[in-house]
């Protein structure tokens, strides 16, 4: 897989949701790929900020915290 994913390459496959400057949320309209594990997700993020918390569903949500050397994610009932 590509070392960063170009969301300009499939943009016509997807529907732009909601960008705010530093971050982007995309719908997958066409199958696009994960660039990840290569399945087609659902919705895309792209982040600039540090850390981001977003909604699953109305009873999880997913937080994310970027960190100089790794990734932490934790899940959350509301």
């Amino acid at each position: 897989m590509a070392d960063r994913f170009d969301q300009h390459a499939v943009r016509h496959r997807m529907k732009l949701l909601r960008d705010d400057g530093d971050a982007t949320l995309y719908e997958n309209r066409d199958g696009v790929h994960c660039p990840a594990c290569g399945d087609p997700f659902t919705r895309l993020l792209l982040t600039e900020r540090r850390t981001h918390s977003f909604g699953l569903d109305d009873s999880e949500r997913l937080c994310v915290a970027r960190e100089s050397d790794r990734l932490v994610v934790c899940t959350h009932d509301s």
